[in-house]
């Protein structure tokens, strides 16, 4: 795969939540859901790379899936991966 495709999938997904919201008004942080290999530095690269801003720190997760039920079938929503991108003193990310 491509070096700069791989950046863009990186970045691809914003989390817009009212917990998210709050942290990027207190704390300047951003969420992303990302690929679950995803390492720190590879989102770190890319989101410098992709917005054009300096990041402080990166922290990430892994959310687990919700079981669901319909009927008497019952399922579970895949895992996936959450970055919480912190920006430097000054910098913001426009898009949301």
């Amino acid at each position: 795969m491509n070096t700069s495709q791989r950046m863009y999938d990186i970045v691809a997904k914003p989390v817009i939540t009212e917990k998210g919201s709050m942290d990027s008004a207190v704390r300047n942080a951003y969420h992303f859901h990302v690929p679950r290999d995803a390492n720190k530095v590879e989102i770190r690269q890319a989101v410098e790379a992709v917005f054009e801003v300096k990041v402080e720190s990166v922290n990430t997760l892994t959310v687990m899936g919700k079981t669901r039920r319909r009927g008497w079938v019952a399922g579970r929503r895949p895992d996936w991966k959450k970055a919480m991108v912190t920006l430097e003193e000054g910098q913001t990310i426009d898009v949301f």
